[in-house]
């Protein structure tokens, strides 16, 4: 018998989309969470409404790692057209639980095939077709937790919470899970198992939620009363759960405190959003890589305006429709010039929920100080899966509304030109509608203008406004998030990376110190980039930059940065669409590493 690997392995489960085996999935996720164990899942779904294969991994990890593993050591099979492949993907030693209708053609010795007669088990509860075909997803829930060892109490309560409000939901599914669990105690012997769950206590007042509920939460936080957007996955429940939470607490009285419009198109979205924050509300849009390109032509007006917005980008594959439920990092270079003729936005780079959470946040601030756009870039591994994260803090500051001028203090001033730098940081005043004063009304341009905002095509006029946005732009970074340093700094190999490939570096870089390969690392957080890249970049004699899109961009931004060391750095690449794992990272790292050149 195997030796048993306890809270150190991924449970696959394989079913088609619109099968209903989120409800299940979700269960055996969030049990392992409150068994105190650190559980990272991830949905690998189509884009099609029902039919096609679909997989969710449940990664178990007592160290708290969360990337994508790449091995399968548990598979829950009940997909036909996958299940050869399925049960081929199961690593020597593992276990494969599969629907006993379509496991005539498995072979395998090497591993622990558990036939289970799925529709039989449900039968009895339910005479529809349509409903044993749901209810089946709640028999592997019951076998697996007999054979991984899961609390039952726990199970049920989980049940209970995943069906609230619902009583003889939840009595039906809690019934078929205990004939699921029965079933696998009185046919298989769960202590040959080698996979098993131990109750820790690692989870206590954590956080399990998805990326885009906390960058939703986020922006409640951050002060936003206005959403003009237009459904595109994975950004939709971006915008759908801020909805949520603003008819609960932006209503006072009867009193609505907030707007949400949904748009023709992305491009209009983004134009409401404009109209909204030059009006003095705190507004945001969210969407992908396609409403990314759509917004090409307002992103240049607010910028050139001067007009706060915040965008948050869910980044999924491209270009096109691309995989439209497939994960990525490719609207970088996109987002940091998006528009024709010479921009640049403040682009904020999370990397976890946590900084999901806080940069939402920041976003707004950000948007205002600098009066401008400001991009949130996020992606759907991070967006439409959950995550364990440490309870968010309640915001203590003030929201920073920049440099707004009010009635009492336009009148401490004889004029007041809208786009003129008072004090030498690039960053204009401005007025909001409604001031009552004389000076406060201006015209916003987004053709060529003075300082005083008069139309103007004098070549010098124009020169002096965008070398002065320019500027602006680029001292952003006296008030966006850091670069983050991670290892020893006299070590010579720097690792370089940003957004959700940080689950990957970090285990990653254990895994390369383990094969004896030391690694410094600097996680980027925000473009424009911080100074301290380019130190980090010269203090090395490699720098690996990791990145989830075909061509390197953040790799190429540095270069540009770092002109005269650009040969120090290489390109370690994931663009299948699947979450990057660590594996993938250290194949790269260490494959470049034994070169000639390295030994």
């Amino acid at each position: 018998m195997s030796p048993t690997v306890v809270n150190d392995f991924t449970v696959t489960v394989a079913t088609v989309n619109g099968s209903g085996s989120a409800s299940s999935n979700t269960i055996l996720a969030k049990t392992v969470f409150r068994m105190g164990v650190p559980v990272t899942p991830k949905n690998l779904f189509p884009s099609n409404i029902a039919g096609l294969p679909t997989w969710f991994l449940i990664r178990v990890s007592e160290k708290g790692y969360q990337a994508r593993t790449g091995t399968h050591e548990v598979v829950i099979a009940l997909n036909a057209e996958t299940v050869a492949k399925d049960a081929a993907s199961v690593r020597k030693g593992g276990v494969l639980i599969v629907d006993e209708k379509i496991a005539g053609g498995i072979t395998r010795d090497d591993i622990a095939v558990h036939k289970v007669p799925f529709a039989e088990l449900v039968k009895p509860f339910a005479p529809d077709p349509r409903l044993r075909k749901l209810l089946a997803n709640m028999i592997y829930v019951g076998v697996a937790t007999d054979l991984l060892g899961l609390d039952r109490e726990t199970v049920m309560k989980v049940v209970a919470d995943q069906f609230a409000g619902r009583e003889k939901i939840v009595k039906l599914n809690q019934e078929v899970v205990k004939v699921g669990l029965e079933y696998s105690r009185d046919t298989f012997d769960a202590a040959k198992c080698p996979f098993k769950v131990e109750s820790r206590d690692l989870t206590r007042d954590k956080l399990f939620i998805e990326g885009n509920a906390a960058a939703a939460l986020g922006a409640l936080m951050g002060g936003c009363t206005f959403v003009g957007w237009y459904p595109i996955t994975p950004s939709s429940s971006v915008c759908e759960e801020l909805i949520h939470l603003a008819k609960e607490h932006r209503v006072v009285g009867g009193d609505h405190r907030f707007a949400a419009v949904q748009a023709e198109d992305e491009l209009a979205s983004l134009g409401l959003v404009l109209g909204a924050g030059w009006a003095g509300a705190r507004a945001m849009t969210a969407t992908a890589g396609p409403g990314i390109s759509l917004m090409a032509e307002f992103a240049g007006f607010g910028y050139y305006a001067e007009i706060p917005a915040v965008v948050m980008d869910i980044q999924r594959v491209g270009p096109s429709t691309g995989m439209p439920t497939r994960t990525q990092q490719c609207d970088v270079s996109s987002c940091l010039n998006l528009s024709h003729g010479d921009t640049g936005h403040i682009v904020l780079l999370p990397g976890g929920i946590d900084e999901i959470y806080e940069q939402s946040q920041q976003a707004f601030d950000l948007a205002e100080r600098y009066q401008t756009p400001v991009f949130l870039l996020s992606d759907l591994d991070m967006g439409m899966n959950y995550w364990m994260a440490e309870r968010f803090a309640y915001p203590e500051r003030p929201f920073d509304r920049g440099k707004v001028l009010d009635a009492e203090q336009l009148a401490q001033v004889k004029a007041f030109a809208r786009y003129k730098d008072v004090d030498g940081d690039g960053i204009p005043y401005r007025t909001l509608p409604g001031t009552h004063h004389a000076l406060a009304p201006y015209f916003t341009r987004g053709s060529g203008h003075t300082e005083t905002a008069a139309y103007t095509e004098d070549s010098d006029e124009y020169q002096k406004v965008v070398d002065r946005i320019k500027r602006k732009i680029d001292g952003s970074v006296r008030d966006t998030p850091a670069p983050i340093h991670e290892g020893d700094p006299d070590c010579d190999v720097g690792v370089l990376h940003y957004g959700s490939t940080r689950f990957a570096v970090e285990e990653a870089r254990d895994m390369l110190a383990a094969d004896g390969i030391a690694t410094k690392a600097m996680r980027v957080r925000a473009l424009p980039l911080h100074a301290e890249v380019v130190e980090f970049v010269q203090s090395c004699r490699v720098v690996y930059v990791v990145e989830q899109n075909r061509d390197g961009q953040m790799a190429d931004i540095v270069r540009l940065k770092v002109p005269g060391s650009a040969g120090l750095i290489k390109k370690v690449l994931y663009y299948a669409g699947m979450p990057l794992s660590a594996t993938t990272v250290v194949e790269q790292i260490t494959a470049d590493q034994r070169e000639p050149s390295h030994v």
